[in-house]
């Protein structure tokens, strides 16, 4: 269903509101050819009715001799901003910068964030920002599930279809994401609705079997068949299966990076509003799977670099596998059970 200017307009305002946005406040808007020119054009129209003073910065995309596809999550690390001094400048001077371009796990995104100002990503297609716009509500039961993550030394993850995995933690920091950046120095991605930590290095061991029906990104592919891999001291030993198996075993292969295969973040999604089915509705080039990653009681691992939780791993593979129907237990308490979200467990 197509989505009107006014309906992405009061979207914005209300993701604006959130973030604390005040008359005044410098706001940079980061673009590039890719960018949705409604999601773009009525972000300008709310920062300004906010009384922002805004700044667009369009950068030209890189990385297309590296890139399997056009997916914006297939090459990380490097971006547009690598080695531009004056865009890096106007955003570590802005108070907010909304990335409509996509910064996410490069070292120019951390420096800006060290520096104070805010970051929203969002580059979801308008339709999925509307359905999925954030709430204070939100924002409470991921920070509240937050608490006992914080607390948690392992993790163990089972299915019926035949996961049984344990991740040690406790070396990484809890990381929210919930839509919106209320405090100086965050980030955050709308539409979401997550949280996640990354396992002690070392700490990952047991097996991962991505069932028919999970969802790999950013392949954005549904798994027709199962596909099992073995993991030990922190890293994937082997993926065996039938055709999904020997295709993710090649685009693995194709970076020609050992760490890829290394467990990075772990988590479970918490958005009513996001949904497993959606992506079957999509063209997958609008998406970068945000439904997928945020969907209500999946089990959220991803393969490749740590230093968005400040590791030094930073190969350009990454990979985000939601699973279904997963029990992830948190100590001795079980906080989804068979895919769904014990909300109890965080009272």
């Amino acid at each position: 269903m197509a989505v009107s200017d006014y309906q992405m307009i009061k979207a914005w305002d209300e993701v604006l509101k959130l973030s604390k946005v005040e008359r005044g406040q410098t706001v940079s808007i980061l673009c590039g050819p890719h960018t949705h020119p409604q999601t773009l054009q009525t972000a300008t129209i709310a920062a300004q009715a906010a009384g922002a003073i805004v700044t667009r910065i369009e950068l030209q995309p890189i990385n297309a001799e590296k890139a399997a596809s056009r997916d914006l999550m297939s090459y990380l690390g490097a971006t547009p901003l690598t080695d531009n001094p004056a865009a890096l400048a106007a955003m570590k001077n802005s108070d907010l910068v909304l990335d409509l371009m996509l910064l996410l796990f490069s070292p120019e995104q951390m420096e800006i964030l060290e520096s104070g100002t805010k970051i929203l990503l969002a580059v979801e297609p308008p339709e999925v920002l509307v359905r999925a716009v954030p709430t204070e509500a939100d924002r409470k039961r991921v920070l509240d599930a937050s608490k006992l993550l914080k607390k948690a030394k392992k993790m163990r993850v089972t299915s019926p279809a035949g996961t049984d995995v344990t991740f040690q933690l406790g070396e990484f920091p809890v990381i929210t994401e919930y839509g919106f950046c209320e405090e100086p120095g965050r980030w955050d991605h709308w539409p979401s609705g997550f949280l996640f930590t990354f396992a002690n290095e070392g700490g990952s061991d047991g097996t991962i079997v991505i069932d028919r029906g999970d969802i790999l990104l950013p392949q954005k592919n549904y798994v027709s068949d199962k596909i099992t891999m073995s993991l030990s001291g922190g890293f994937v030993r082997s993926i065996e299966g039938d055709v999904d198996a020997a295709l993710l075993r090649e685009f693995m292969e194709a970076y020609k990076d050992p760490e890829a295969y290394a467990i990075a973040h772990i988590g479970w999604g918490m958005q009513p509003r996001c949904y497993w089915h959606t992506l079957s509705l999509m063209d997958r080039e609008a998406t970068t799977g945000q439904d997928a990653r945020s969907f209500e009681g999946n089990f959220l691992f991803s393969l490749g670099p740590n230093n968005e939780a400040g590791g030094s791993r930073t190969t350009p593979c990454h990979l985000d596998i939601p699973l279904r129907n997963c029990t992830v237990a948190l100590d001795d308490i079980v906080v989804v059970r068979d895919g769904k979200v014990i909300d109890e467990a965080f009272q």
